[in-house]
């Protein structure tokens, strides 16, 4: 099994999981990308994944489902059109061509009906998060609370050190540039800057991370460490009294970083 980021827009990535025959697509902002990508590998589209709203997430599944008869699977908790498979915490998803199964957790804070999908069976090891967590950094949160975002990166922060995070912005460098900030000092951060760097000046995209590097580099899964609390109560006069209230104080400082 395959995974090709098809970048759409200024920043986004389409996730597209394939066989060799078939495939699936995972938050179709735009069908361009999709239907040049299914033309060149010679695939036949299966199914579409949702994890949230918004349109730069959802915006080519209407065209692409004119074209393609699949199922398109969503969260249960949002209203999105075309989605005909909602589906909520728990709940199950398997595919035989490709061949993919999928876990489904909710994880609000982004949006208020986040959800992601954690790959078991034949698909062991992934996990597509939408714009929950990003490499070295989390989404902005339109509609939930710093408390369903934190529950939500703790539930993503308990899956296997090596799962390969699928996030869907290249947002890294950036994601990065306020790590330094928040965590002067974290050397595994600052090799992994000047990994990115590198793949950035050779046109290659970050991603996929990994839930092990992950908490090693970013600051919002590492609100219990002593250097992050410092670099807040630098910026703000406070120092956090929990994590919790670390957490949505560097949300704040990323918003307006």
């Amino acid at each position: 099994m395959d995974i090709i980021p098809l970048p759409a827009f200024r920043d986004n990535y389409i996730w597209l999981v394939h066989d060799g025959r078939h495939a699936l697509v995972v938050d179709p902002g735009d069908a361009a990308p999709v239907q040049d990508a299914l033309a060149r590998y010679g695939l036949t589209l299966s199914a579409i994944l949702l994890t949230h709203h918004h349109p730069d997430h959802v915006g080519g599944v209407s065209a692409l489902c004119a074209r393609h008869r699949v199922p398109v699977y969503g969260p249960a908790a949002e209203r999105i059109e075309g989605v005909d498979r909602p589906l909520g915490d728990g709940d199950q998803i398997r595919l035989d061509a490709p061949a993919a199964a999928f876990h489904v957790i909710e994880v609000p804070g982004h949006t208020a009906g986040h959800i992601a999908f954690i790959g078991t069976g034949p698909s062991s090891g992934v996990l597509f998060c939408g714009d929950t967590l990003f490499s070295a950094g989390c989404g902005r949160l339109f509609e939930g609370t710093p408390a369903q975002l934190a529950a939500s990166l703790a539930r993503l922060c308990a899956l296997p050190d090596d799962t390969w995070v699928y996030c869907t912005h290249e947002y890294t460098l950036s994601n990065l540039a306020f790590a330094r900030a928040a965590e002067p000092d974290n050397d595994v951060r600052d090799a992994y800057a000047l990994h990115c760097e590198a793949l950035r000046a050779r046109g290659e995209p970050t991603l996929p991370s990994t839930i092990g590097r992950e908490k090693a580099v970013n600051p919002f899964l590492r609100c219990t460490q002593p250097a992050v609390l410092d670099a807040l109560a630098l910026e703000t006069g406070t120092r956090p009294a929990d994590a919790l209230a670390c957490l949505t104080a560097l949300r704040a400082w990323k918003d307006r970083f």
